[in-house]
């Protein structure tokens, strides 16, 4: 059966191809059956997907708002910040103006932003076919990547609807809600609703919110130029705003007055309108609080639930201190430099944040996203690992010329001083002492240790690294010297107290972090001292305030960066200045520009607060204490010993072995709580070998495989009877 059937569709085909060649016809063709068959397919795919489409489109527009429901909805949140004794420093978020109806809008602000955004706003059903199918095309020949295809009415659907999100789901659904847009409203309802919603930035919501912030005047007023500035903004708001760069402003309005004489939507003698002559509206209201709330405010997006209600955000700045400090930095930073300046109160409260010379010429933040090399202040961390190993302010050392491996630091006078103690090499800034410090102490230390103090960018343990070669944050920085003026105790800078409703529910309340002991007392204790001394006697001299300061000055190599870094009255406050391009700044030493602003502001801050005197008295532990046999070896009464032939003797009798031999502890029942006590550990030598140690280095006292021994090795040579005791040779010189 089945095969008489296929007999049957083969002589149908050859009876089919006999007519056709009968009446001078060709066959067609196997491609050309599948493809009529592949058209076929896809004009049904195609109609059913309209049938789909007109259905989503239906019910989106079925379920939209009406239009005077989306005249009253605003889609932003309106913030109010509030300094630390509760004054309003700034109020951020949506300034909407007057809703100006479509008569009132000028026709020149319609024609501008359709010319920009939409030239076929009036003909397309909210989605532009041609230009999205152009958009594909330039994407899909490698040309560029796919570009924005939105519509003004897209526009509208995604900042009434949507987020900026940009996916594929988003895109679709955004193209679904435009369709249901231009279903329900009118051309000129969907364009009255864009101009007066649509971001222009600064917190500008509509045209005639951001007419009165850049011209001064309402919309209806707006000219030909304003209108295209204005137009013009919609694109970037942040980048192409007239108070932030008037150049790149007039540039895209230029653009958009192009666009509009093309399209013939105006003459040739308005678009050649001076653009670069519109009068702005002066700024008065950005200043360096700006700086703060920048840094502040994205964290809210952590310590909130989602929320667009106003709300009020209480913060630890300090109205009088942050004016004192954008003074301090103004003063004294060298011309055509930046400068930056955080100041931190004792429990990490922000007190004052400078992040650069001016917010309207520039709101990059210096202060907490820069990140610089901070020269000797970085020695803070050598020098912190070389008293926890067991320094002394007052131990002396050798300024010498020193090299480890292929690096030769060089102080900055380019002179050695010779012996001197710790105290004077770091107020002087020695650079090889602190070299030679960071290689006994180990790099890894070091950076250990910057890290313990919240240092946050990444450090390289190369040698050089204990000059300050690596980068960092002011504010960790400053941080990290907050914490030694907490005698060690580690601090968390904030800027956020509580942040309420504007009816007063409270949405957000700091909770002080548990603070953390870094040092040992007796190290901060040393740091101190060493800090109070740079400032007393040596290079941060121009950071005296009239009471206690300790602090730091750097300097980076062909005065690249200049740091001044310290504390008072329980107040911490770093100053940075420098070129953004990173070039040479011709005088600039942490110990002037920077020390000087320093001083000027810490005058203001701690007028009204009591004068303290830094704890610099060294509490050393008992293994750093000069040392003796007691202290090493206990009493000899209270050890168990063994005698040559291994008899035990008890505590409190003499051992029956030869003269001289002393001892051996063993454990047993009775033993006294007191053990033989380890060793202080020492300091490796440097890596040449033919360079003096910094100074007299104790005994190994460790094994062959490097590891710490229980016993020193004095102690066995003379229980072994070996050799007499070598007293002086275990007890490092002062």
């Amino acid at each position: 059966m089945d095969k008489r059937g296929s007999r049957r569709k083969k002589a149908t085909r050859a009876e089919r191809a006999k007519r056709a060649e009968a009446d001078g016809r060709n066959p067609p063709s196997r491609f050309w059956r599948w493809t009529k068959r592949l058209f076929l397919w896809g004009a049904v795919a195609a109609v059913l997907g309209a049938v789909f489409l007109a259905i989503a489109v239906g019910f989106a527009a079925r379920s939209l708002p009406s239009y005077y429901q989306l005249k009253a909805t605003q889609n932003a949140q309106t913030i109010v910040v509030r300094a630390r004794d509760g004054t309003e420093i700034v109020e951020l978020g949506p300034s909407y103006g007057k809703w100006l109806s479509s008569e009132e809008i000028p026709q020149v602000m319609k024609d501008a932003m359709i010319s920009v955004e939409d030239r076929r706003f009036y003909s397309h059903p909210g989605v532009d076919p041609y230009g999205l199918t152009r958009a594909v095309y330039v994407w899909a020949t490698g040309q560029n990547r796919l570009g924005a295809t939105s519509t003004i009415t897209q526009q509208l659907a995604r900042n009434v609807f949507l987020n900026s999100n940009r996916t594929i789901d988003r895109k679709l659904r955004e193209a679904v809600l435009a369709m249901a847009l231009e279903w329900k409203f009118s051309k000129d309802q969907i364009l009255e609703l864009y101009l007066n919603k649509v971001y222009f930035g600064g917190g500008a919501y509509g045209i005639d919110s951001a007419s009165r912030k850049f011209f001064s005047h309402p919309a209806s007023e707006l000219s030909v130029a304003e209108a295209a500035i204005i137009a013009g903004l919609v694109k970037a708001p942040s980048r192409y705003s007239p108070t932030a760069d008037v150049d790149a402003a007039v540039g895209r309005a230029s653009v958009v007055l192009r666009l509009m004489r093309e399209q013939g939507r105006i003459t040739a003698d308005q678009a050649r309108v001076d653009v670069s002559a519109v009068n702005l509206k002066e700024e008065v209201g950005q200043n360096s609080v700006r700086y703060f709330t920048d840094w502040a405010l994205p964290q809210l997006d952590l310590l909130l639930p989602e929320t667009f209600e106003p709300i009020e955000v209480w913060t630890t700045l300090d109205v009088g201190m942050q004016r004192a400090a954008t003074a301090a930095v103004q003063a004294n930073v060298p011309e055509g430099t930046q400068g930056a300046l955080v100041s931190l109160d004792r429990d990490g409260a922000i007190l004052a944040l400078v992040g650069g010379t001016d917010y309207v010429e520039t709101n990059y933040n210096r202060a907490t996203n820069a990140l610089r090399q901070p020269g000797s202040s970085w020695k803070l961390f050598v020098y912190l690992a070389a008293l926890e190993a067991g320094y002394t302010p007052d131990d002396r050392v050798v300024d010498t010329p020193v090299k480890i491996g292929d690096w030769s630091p060089r102080n900055s006078n380019g002179r050695n001083i010779g012996e001197t103690d710790l105290r004077t090499a770091f107020a002087y800034s020695v650079n090889t002492v602190a070299a030679q410090l960071g290689n006994e102490v180990g790099f890894g230390s070091v950076a250990s240790m910057a890290r313990r103090f919240g240092i946050t960018t990444p450090i390289n343990t190369y040698p050089a690294m204990v000059l300050g070669s690596n980068e960092v944050r002011l504010i960790d920085m400053t941080r990290a010297f907050a914490a030694i003026s907490a005698k060690g105790a580690s601090v968390e800078p904030y800027g956020i107290v509580k942040v309420t409703t504007a009816d007063g529910e409270k949405l957000y309340e700091h909770k002080q972090a548990r603070s953390s002991q870094l040092v040992p007392d007796h190290v901060a204790a040393g740091i101190t001292d060493l800090l109070q001394a740079a400032v007393q006697t040596g290079t941060g001299r121009a950071a005296q305030i009239g009471r206690p300061v300790a602090g730091k000055t750097g300097t980076t190599s062909s005065n690249k960066d200049g740091y001044f870094v310290g504390f008072s009255s329980g107040i911490t406050t770093g100053v940075w200045m420098g070129r953004d391009d990173n070039r040479r700044v011709g005088g600039l030493q942490g110990g002037r520009a920077p020390a000087q602003a320093f001083s000027a502001y810490m005058r203001y801050a701690v007028k009204d607060r009591p004068v303290e005197e830094f704890d610099t008295d060294l509490k050393l532990p008992d293994w750093q204490i000069e040392e003796d046999d007691e202290y090493f070896f206990g009493d000899p009464e209270d050890y168990y010993y063994i005698d040559e032939q291994g008899n035990l003797i008890e505590p409190g009798r003499q051992p029956t072995g030869p003269e001289g031999q002393l001892p051996f502890p063993v454990e047993g029942e009775g033993m006294p709580q007191q053990q033989p006590q380890m060793q202080p550990q020492p300091r490796p030598q440097p890596t040449d070998p033919t360079r003096p140690p910094l100074r007299e280095q104790p005994a190994t006292g460790r094994g062959a495989d490097g590891a710490p021994q229980a016993i020193g090795d004095d102690f066995l040579d003379r229980a072994t009877g070996r050799q007499e005791p070598r007293r002086q040779g275990n007890r490092p010189q002062e």
